[in-house]
């Protein structure tokens, strides 16, 4: 079996080229919505943009792989700070109580949910964007607004922390990360510049 599963976050490429590729390499693509703050917390890792230099890398490095995967981006140093200080525990709620309901609809939300946050800036966790990106990924009003409702449930708050003990069962410490099962056993792979890595442990 060749099962993949991607927990999601903010982290963009390593989402775009597992979609791209997940029928060329055969998998079994599986998206899972994680808190990252809890995964942080849970293993003491701190954002890496919490050092100064360190910041400013990431900030070329996110625009050289904006260019390199064809992904649309529009980022400044003054932006890219403000986007990392923005919660998104509201987004990983509506997209999880999607996951429970409506799975195939979790691949373009995650997308226009990227868009949103990294190319537009805008707070993802407000409900109106909620809506406005339900709408974009074809979701209709009444399924976007009953999905909105669902976000403060328990069923939902406790189905994301289920999925974030998991990921930190399999080793996960940030995101991106995804799961590769292949031949009966787990391997974590962490980053969007692990993707060849990955590839090769599948044999591709």
């Amino acid at each position: 079996s060749r099962l993949l599963r991607l927990l999601i976050h903010r982290y963009f490429f390593t989402l775009q080229v597992l979609c791209r590729y997940q029928h060329t390499w055969t998998i079994d693509l599986r998206l899972r919505p994680a808190f990252l703050a809890g995964i942080m917390q849970a293993t003491g890792n701190k954002p890496p943009a919490m050092l100064p230099k360190r910041a400013e890398y990431l900030l070329e490095d996110v625009k050289r792989m904006a260019k390199y995967y064809q992904v649309p981006l529009r980022i400044s140093a003054e932006s890219f700070q403000n986007i990392l200080g923005k919660s998104n525990l509201g987004a990983m709620r509506f997209l999880t109580a999607v996951d429970m309901t409506q799975p195939q609809h979790l691949e373009p939300l995650s997308r226009e949910f990227w868009i949103r946050f990294w190319s537009q800036h805008e707070d993802i966790s407000q409900p109106d964007n909620m809506l406005s990106v339900a709408r974009q990924a074809g979701l209709s009003s009444e399924l976007a607004q009953k999905t909105l409702e669902m976000v403060s449930s328990p069923a939902v708050k406790n189905r994301l922390k289920e999925t974030t003990d998991e990921a930190l069962k399999y080793g996960a410490f940030g995101m991106p990360a995804v799961v590769a099962h292949f031949n009966g056993e787990p391997h974590l792979f962490f980053g969007s510049d692990r993707l060849e890595l990955l590839g090769s442990v599948i044999g591709e």
